[in-house]
């Protein structure tokens, strides 16, 4: 399906430039704000989008596509190294628990919401 494959790859690219601009933008020495402030509100309107039920075609441009580039798995997982690495426990502990605790706790409230909107 060339359509489906055009709708993501849409998505993907505005949500790639968005992340790039959020990660400029509020990243700090320490805590990196930016890449948690896309993987925190990714999950809540991932959950939103599923929570809705939206169709295929805005599932995969919104979905798949914008927030499958928004947010990053590989980013978050090179700053928790470099965390370690730089002896700052106390940041890992609070960067790592906030990110997989908040995550997964905004993705139901996103789904609760959404469901909503059905």
């Amino acid at each position: 399906m060339a359509s489906h494959i055009l709708l993501v790859g849409m998505g993907g690219f505005f949500g790639a430039i968005f992340r790039y601009f959020f990660s400029k933008k509020l990243n700090g020495e320490k805590l990196p704000i930016g890449t948690l402030t896309v993987n925190l509100s990714g999950a809540f309107l991932l959950g939103a989008i599923i929570g809705a039920n939206l169709s295929t075609a805005t599932t995969l441009l919104l979905g798949t596509g914008f927030l499958g580039a928004f947010t990053t798995f590989s980013t978050l997982k090179l700053e928790m190294a470099q965390l370690q690495l730089k002896k700052e426990h106390r940041v890992f502990i609070l960067y790592t628990t906030i990110t997989y605790g908040g995550g997964i706790a905004l993705a139901y409230l996103g789904y609760w919401l959404g469901s909503f909107f059905r």
